[in-house]
């Protein structure tokens, strides 16, 4: 199985992006599966069911969220109708929507987690580590030996440490959250592709796909201003997968598309 994961998408530019490039991209890498984390699509702040099935119809098999799951407070009476859209299982109870969502191509099957993280994070999450634990049994008690997790956190130190705890066990974690797409790609012990963060879907000038002038308002003025998306060319940020038939992942690269 071929897998391509999309980093956060921001705003209408970073979802312009993705209807320009991704469909000609996932053609041309002969990709099988594409997951795309969707969690600040609505406007830099949350999601949407029609941004979900805006990414769906641009080739999206899976959607990830994150800590800003709704935002959009309209989204907690969709997400559940929304079958291939997964949000983090470990921050409580009521959150509506998936905790697994499994996909499957050309005869094998892949299982999609989403956890969020509990360092410098908001709303609270609870243990990712245990919750993970829990998760890849009960995948593994349906067969299924292809996983990946998005790990959706703040500090890298936590997302590494998240890598070595499953490797080995799962075929790929993938940090997002921080919009900054790391240089530690590569492959661990046990066949799990890893990277703290596979960086950000929106407009290249921007502070983390956030207009400059307004960050720069909020952080170096101190003064209050709505966070609003930046406008301008976007690019694309993600990672491509390749998993074999035992869930083991044999090549694990960054890319970095632009329109």
């Amino acid at each position: 199985m071929r897998l391509c994961f999309v980093g956060d998408v921001v705003g209408s530019s970073g979802r312009r992006a993705i209807k320009a490039i991704l469909p000609g991209f996932l053609s041309d890498n002969r990709i099988d599966v594409c997951v795309i984390n969707a969690e600040n699509s609505a406007h830099g702040l949350g999601c949407s069911e029609k941004i979900c099935a805006e990414l769906k119809s641009a080739g999206a098999d899976v959607v990830t969220l994150g800590n800003h799951s709704f935002s959009s407070y309209d989204f907690l009476s969709k997400i559940d109708k929304l079958d291939y859209v997964v949000k983090p299982a470990n921050v409580s109870a009521t959150w509506p929507g998936k905790d697994i969502v499994v996909v499957e191509k050309n005869g094998e099957k892949l299982a999609v987690i989403n956890l969020l993280g509990q360092v410098n994070m908001l709303p609270c999450a609870n243990d990712p580590f245990s919750c993970a634990d829990e998760l890849i049994a009960k995948i593994n008690d349906m067969g299924i030996r292809s996983v990946l997790v998005d790990f959706h956190c703040e500090t890298t130190s936590e997302n590494c440490a998240m890598g070595y705890h499953l490797a080995g066990r799962v075929s790929a974690v993938i940090g997002t959250h921080t919009h900054v797409q790391t240089a530690d790609s590569r492959i661990l012990k046990g066949g799990t592709g890893y990277i703290t963060d596979a960086g950000m879907t929106g407009t290249v000038d921007s502070v983390l796909g956030m207009d400059i002038d307004i960050s720069l308002k909020r952080l170096r003025d101190k003064m209050p201003a709505r966070y609003e998306p930046a406008e301008g060319p976007a690019m694309i940020n993600g990672v491509i997968a390749q998993i074999d038939i035992e869930g083991k992942c044999t090549e694990f690269r960054r890319f970095i598309e632009y329109e």
